[in-house]
């Protein structure tokens, strides 16, 4: 829920003393204050400025699946929102048939883990750094840093950061008053920018706003349904010809729920009801009861989730209509990973800091 125009006179003042102390932050990594550590490899950063969804997930597999065609030996360091263990997961050094222990689990955790299927290895935790040390010592030396883009404490050799082109920039002010983790300013720090949504909204306007700040490559991210599921087996797929047929009660738990809204919709899907959720929510017997109730009150054939949702309803379970999934993927130019490779390059040949 967002707040009401009232708090966020109240929460200005906090907003601006975040700022001065994120500035003041990324001042301390710059100067060398702060220690950065670095990895016996290659480490890409995705991150974003805003807090809520920027589509990370889909551009940290974007890379991941591109690494694992080309034969590279790499892992993803996430943190894990809100993670539990789930015991059939392995640990971090699980690949090299060491230990197997309980791996936290979060929604984005389970996405990846489902659709890399061990192409890519895993390490979860807020110890990024240690869980890149033990994932080197068994031969990874690639790696995608997942919302790296605040976690100035590791080192990288890329830091891709996503604009939303529908709310690139949270408001316009820092939290707790807006959504931006740092000042637009940061932006200084990209290598590359990638718009993603850039279908629902124009994107010129915005890219002049990134010129103020970096000269650094902008590129457009287009969102790419690859499949409608069936939950919670996703073994199931809905024909595409059948996706505009059928009407739907759409829901989601994500970080900007009408983008998703929207995605749909451009893809004539018939949404019924739409039903948002804050970001990350485990979702309750009552609500899944609920949902239901309203689809069936609006005539839906059935009810429709993101990938991200699957996770969070593996305790609920829905009995009167099918519920499906719908599976992104990001479509990017091919130059992009041209471009990647490029700062890369120039960072670990020493000819950019």
């Amino acid at each position: 829920m967002k707040p009401s125009s009232g708090w966020l006179v109240l929460l200005w003042p906090v907003s601006i003393l975040y700022s001065v102390l994120s500035l003041a932050r990324s001042w301390a990594y710059t100067r060398g204050i702060f220690r950065v550590r670095k990895l016996p490899g290659t480490v890409i950063s995705v991150g974003n400025l805003t807090a809520g969804g920027t589509g990370k997930t889909p551009m940290v597999l974007w890379i991941a699946e591109r690494l694992a065609l080309q034969g590279k030996h790499a892992a993803i360091l996430t943190r894990g929102y809100r993670g539990t263990l789930d015991a059939n997961a392995k640990d971090a050094t699980s690949n090299a048939k060491a230990t197997t222990a309980g791996l936290p689990q979060s929604d984005e955790v389970a996405i990846l883990r489902d659709r890399l299927a061990g192409r890519v290895q895993l390490g979860v935790g807020p110890d990024r750094f240690k869980n890149g040390e033990t994932l080197a010592r068994h031969g990874v030396d690639w790696f995608v840093l997942d919302d790296g883009f605040q976690h100035r404490k590791l080192a990288r050799d890329a830091d891709i950061v996503l604009l939303d082109a529908t709310d690139p920039f949270g408001g316009g002010r820092t939290l707790p008053s807006g959504r931006l983790r740092e000042p637009v300013s940061a932006l200084r720090r990209a290598d590359l920018v990638v718009i993603t949504r850039s279908v629902q909204a124009p994107a010129p306007a915005l890219e002049a706003v990134v010129r103020r700040h970096t000269r650094s490559p902008i590129f457009y991210a287009a969102t790419k349904f690859v499949s409608v599921l069936r939950v919670p087996r996703l073994d199931v797929a809905l024909p595409p010809a059948d996706w505009p047929c059928a009407r739907f009660l759409a829901f989601c738990a994500i970080g900007n729920p009408p983008a998703f809204f929207a995605d749909l919709r451009a893809l004539e899907f018939q949404i019924a009801v739409e039903r948002s959720f804050p970001d990350h929510h485990v979702y309750t017997l009552q609500e899944a009861a609920e949902l239901e109730k309203a689809a069936q009150a609006a005539g839906a054939d059935a009810l429709l989730c993101t990938e991200k949702d699957v996770w969070n309803l593996r305790h609920v379970q829905f009995t009167a209509l099918p519920v499906y999934c719908a599976r992104i993927s990001f479509q990017l130019p091919e130059n992009f990973w041209d471009a990647l490779q490029e700062v890369i390059h120039r960072r670990q040949s020493g000819s950019q800091p």
